[in-house]
C-alpha cells in the first residue's frame, strides 16, 4: 500500500479515537452533574452531517469537516455562539446554572482524558513490546559528529557511556537530551579506547536551534540497503534489499550519513546512483522526492536490544516516559514563538508524517500517545475557545465570586475562535508550502 495512504489511515483512526475520548471527558461529567448535552459530534457538521441520530435528548453524529469534534452543552457560550439560548432565563439543567466547581470539572474533563490516555498507552507499550535501546556496546562504529561539536572534544567514532555522570542506556537519545534536557557532561569512549568526560556549554539546546544542528550525533552505518519501498523513487528505479551504495551524483558514499546532504541539495532532481549487487557494479537514475527521500532504509550494523518489563515495571516506566514526553514538549514549545519556529509549524500533514510508512501497531500506538499528550497541553492553553480559556474564566469567577458577563464571553469566544482558525490555516499552509517548494 502507498505510504501516503498508510499514514492517512493511521492519522484518521488516531484522531478519531482521541477526539471521541476527549469529548467523552466533557460528556460524562456533564451527565453526572445532570447537565443537558444537546450534541456529541466527531468532526464538525457545518451545514450538514454525514450521520446523525438522536438518543435520549442528545444528537450523536459524524460531521464532514475533520478539524476536531465537539459536545454542545446547554447554557454554555461555545463555538456554536447560540445567543438565542443565552438570552432566555437559565434552566436548572443548563451549564450556567451549575456551581463553578462542577463547571470546572466538566471543562477539565477532555484534557484529563487525553493526558491519562497518553500515559496509559505508554504503559501498555512498555508491557506489550518493551523498550528498544541501543547501548554503547551495540554501536561498535559509534557516531559521526558534526564539525561544530568536534570543537567541544567529540570525535568521529565516539560511543556514549554516560550523561551527567549516569549510565546512558539508549545512545540514540543523545540528541534529544542535548536539545531538551539539562546536559552538563557526556562521557564518551573514543575509537582509541580512551574515555573522556566532555563538558557541555550552557544553553546548548538554544545553540543547536539557532544553528540548525538538531542531529549533532549521527549513527555510523554502512550504505547497504535493508528495505526498499516499491512505490517510492528507489523502488521504481529497481534498487533492492542488499544493494550496497557506492556513489550518488558522482560523490562517493562510504557511510549512510553522507547521503542526506546530497539528497537535500538535489530534491526533485534526477541523480545517478552507483551500487554493488552480487559482486556486479550497476547504476540507475533516481529522483529524490520533495522531502529529499529516496524511499530506502539502511541495513543496521548495530544491535537493537529490547528491555522487557512486567506489569509493575511497565507502570513505572510508562509513567516516566509519559512525563518526559510532556516535559520535553512543553520545554520546546517556546521555540514556536521565534520566526524560525513559526515557519516550521505544521498541520495535518506534519502530524501524519509522525506515523510509520508501513502499518506497525507499536508505531501507531506510540504516535497516538504522543498526539494525545500534545492535545492535552494545547487544549489547556489559556486561549478563549479552548478548554484552557474556559478554565481561566471559571477560576476568575471562583476567586472573585463574580462571573464575566455574557457579552464579554461572547466576544472572547469569537476572538479565540478566529485565532484558532488562523493558526490552523497557517500551520496547514506551511505543510502545503513545504510540499510544493521544498
Amino acid at each position: 500500500m502507498d505510504p501516503f495512504l498508510v499514514k492517512a489511515i493511521q492519522l484518521l483512526l488516531s484522531l478519531s479515537l482521541l477526539i471521541v475520548l476527549h469529548e467523552l471527558g466533557h460528556f460524562i461529567p456533564a451527565k453526572i452533574f445532570k447537565t443537558r448535552v444537546e450534541k456529541f459530534f466527531l468532526f464538525f457538521d457545518v451545514k450538514f452531517a454525514l450521520f446523525k441520530k438522536k438518543i435520549g435528548g442528545t444528537e450523536y453524529g459524524i460531521g464532514w469537516l475533520p478539524l476536531g469534534g465537539y459536545v454542545k452543552i446547554s447554557g454554555m457560550i461555545d463555538e456554536s455562539m447560540d445567543k438565542e439560548q443565552m438570552e432566555k432565563p437559565p434552566e436548572p439543567w443548563e451549564f450556567r446554572s451549575k456551581p463553578a466547581w462542577q463547571r470546572l470539572i466538566i471543562m477539565l474533563g477532555g484534557v484529563t482524558v487525553n493526558l491519562v490516555l497518553g500515559f496509559l498507552i505508554f504503559i501498555m507499550i512498555m508491557f506489550v513490546w518493551g523498550e528498544n535501546y541501543v547501548g554503547a556496546e551495540e554501536m561498535p562504529e559509534g557516531f559521526a559528529i558534526v564539525d561544530e561539536f568536534k570543537e567541544y572534544g567529540f570525535k568521529d567514532g565516539d560511543r556514549i557511556l554516560q550523561v551527567n555522570g549516569k549510565d546512558f542506556q539508549n545512545s540514540i537519545d543523545v540528541n534529544k537530551h542535548l536539545f531538551m534536557r539539562d546536559v552538563n557532561t557526556i562521557t564518551v569512549l573514543h575509537q582509541n579506547g580512551e574515555q573522556e568526560v566532555i563538558s557541555i556549554p550552557e544553553n546548548i539546546g538554544e545553540s543547536m536551534w539557532e544553528k540548525g544542528i538538531m542531529q549533532p550525533f549521527i549513527p555510523i552505518q554502512r550504505p547497504i540497503l535493508d528495505s526498499v519501498l516499491t512505490e517510492n523513487p528507489a523502488g521504481i528505479a529497481g534498487l533492492k534489499k542488499g544493494d550496497s551504495l557506492i556513489s550518488v551524483n558522482e560523490q562517493e558514499i562510504g557511510y549512510w550519513h553522507e547521503l542526506a546532504p546530497i539528497a537535500n541539495e538535489n530534491k526533485g532532481k534526477e541523480l545517478e546512483v552507483v551500487f554493488k549487487r552480487d559482486d556486479e557494479i550497476k547504476s540507475v537514475m533516481v529522483t529524490p522526492d520533495e522531502e529529499g527521500k529516496f524511499g530506502f532504509y539502511p541495513q543496521s550494523n548495530f544491535d537493537i536490544k529490547t528491555q522487557k518489563y512486567n506489569l509493575a515495571e511497565s507502570i513505572k516506566e510508562g509513567f516516566d516516559y509519559g512525563y518526559w514526553t510532556l516535559r520535553d514538549y512543553v520545554y520546546q514549545f517556546k521555540y514556536v514563538f521565534t520566526s524560525k519556529g513559526a515557519s516550521q509549524l505544521g498541520g495535518f500533514g506534519a502530524i501524519g508524517g509522525l506515523f510509520p510508512d508501513t502499518w506497525n501497531w507499536q508505531g501507531f500506538w506510540y504516535t497516538t500517545a504522543l498526539i494525545s499528550i500534545i492535545l492535552a497541553f494545547m487544549n489547556i492553553l489559556p486561549i478563549p475557545a479552548l478548554d484552557g480559556g474556559h478554565v481561566v474564566f471559571l477560576l476568575y469567577e471562583m476567586v472573585t465570586g463574580r462571573k464575566p458577563n455574557d457579552k464579554f464571553m461572547e466576544i472572547a469566544q469569537m476572538v479565540g475562535f478566529f485565532i484558532l482558525i488562523a493558526l490552523v490555516l497557517y500551520a496547514n499552509g506551511n505543510d502545503v508550502y513545504r510540499w510544493l517548494f521544498e
